[in-house]
């Protein structure tokens, strides 16, 4: 039997079953497009740890199928050891059933396991990413992040009935997750992911504002499909549009929940409560990962203690003359005030225009209603005058709309 062939085998019938839709995905890359292709014809029983070895290291080398001029034409560390990680796996399946003797993956050399550069955004970061975003209409996703630590597809899977606006209890039991264009909404992947949540006031009053512009069961409704939520992957592409003309460093939307994480553990909160806010499957995952946040808390707690049970003799009073007068920091020069990126200015009443994304335009526009609540309409275009064109005649149409039930309002009371 060529390796290729078993590989198939195992993956449909052994692994395939036992993973989540979401994780479907990474193994039948790896799998069909790496490992099959390049090693899948030798024949099982001959299959050796040099073969393997040599394997690695192509895929090292020039193993690359997209983006190449971005990312250059050798895949990453991580890539490279979770395709050993398949072979290994269905090697120790082949050995178990008797079709080979011992498995040819062990004793393999591998790149170093590195683990991603964790980043956060700053203080002055922060305002200015914070600032633009409730210009470009995305404040109340990425405030919400920042203020639990949630993983972006349990944002995007968060429907109206999840949050308690009077105790602020917000309730996790769903995420969202786009595999092969198609959205996928499922349970979390761990138990300890399905949690409660406490919603600080703050977040509580803009929810309740906020929820007052939204007519649809989910907290961000898709834009362009009727009764779905966002898709998580043009959220992302949103975040960096909104960090680049915010001047903020590139992050990854993963790394808003370090800046919770960070957050919090220094405004006070113990690794217990952060690893349950934030779903870790243990206290000792939540450690692990922010065990640098934690060592600077220790050593500020060290001197604090130093400075409650430290004893210092005072100086003879012929030599106090001499101590030195501890100088004074000079005051950091102010910041200009940061005004946002807002592209072409528009006149009141015109709506609001966006780009979701390179070949997508939004027009929006949310005028109050005869009922005297404001409510959200959004077109969709390829290109940004195309869109004008379509908001425009959207805006014309609901004005229209609202004369019409503010008549229907006037003769139900006569």
């Amino acid at each position: 039997m060529p390796f290729g062939e078993w590989m198939d085998l195992w993956y449909q019938n052994y692994s395939k079953p036992t993973i989540r839709e979401t994780t479907q995905e990474g193994y039948e890359t790896r799998i069909y497009k790496h490992i099959i292709p390049s090693i899948g014809y030798i024949q099982l029983d001959k299959l050796t740890q040099n073969d393997l070895q040599q394997f690695y290291t192509r895929l090292k080398k020039n193993g690359r199928l997209r983006f190449v001029e971005e990312h250059g034409s050798g895949l990453s560390d991580r890539m490279v050891r979770a395709c050993h990680a398949s072979c290994r796996t269905a090697l120790d399946k082949a050995v178990k059933e008797g079709l080979i003797p011992k498995n040819p993956a062990l004793g393999c050399k591998l790149p170093p396991k590195k683990s991603r550069e964790m980043q956060i955004l700053e203080p002055d970061e922060m305002q200015r990413f914070m600032i633009q975003a409730k210009y470009e209409g995305f404040y109340e996703i990425f405030m919400l992040e920042v203020a639990t630590g949630m993983r972006r597809g349990e944002i995007m899977g968060l429907q109206w009935n999840d949050i308690n606006l009077t105790t602020g209890e917000l309730h996790i039991d769903r995420e969202v997750a786009k595999v092969k264009g198609k959205m996928i909404i499922s349970k979390p992947k761990t138990k300890s992911s399905v949690r409660t949540i406490i919603l600080p006031p703050s977040i509580i009053r803009m929810l309740s504002e906020y929820r007052q512009t939204v007519d649809s069961r989910w907290l961000f409704p898709s834009p362009v499909k009727e009764d779905l939520p966002r898709d998580p992957q043009n959220i992302y592409k949103r975040l960096q549009l909104v960090l680049q003309r915010a001047d903020c460093k590139r992050v990854r939307f993963h790394d808003l929940r370090h800046t919770f994480a960070t957050m919090a553990l220094s405004a006070g909160m113990d690794i217990k409560t952060l690893s349950a806010t934030i779903g870790h499957i243990s206290s000792a995952t939540t450690l692990d990962i922010y065990s640098h946040v934690t060592n600077d808390m220790q050593r500020k707690a060290a001197e604090r203690i130093e400075n409650k049970i430290g004893r210092k003799e005072p100086l003879p009073a012929h030599l106090r003359k001499y101590e030195e007068v501890p100088k004074k920091e000079p005051k950091p020069p102010q910041k200009e005030k940061f005004e946002p990126y807002k592209g072409k200015i528009r006149r009141s009443g015109s709506g609001g225009l966006y780009q979701v994304n390179e070949n997508l335009w939004e027009g929006n526009y949310s005028p109050t209603h005869a009922d005297g609540k404001r409510h959200k309409h959004n077109v969709y275009a390829k290109t940004r005058e195309e869109c004008e064109v379509l908001l425009e005649a959207m805006i014309i149409r609901v004005k229209a709309e609202i004369e019409e039930e503010k008549q229907q309002i006037k003769i139900q009371e006569m």
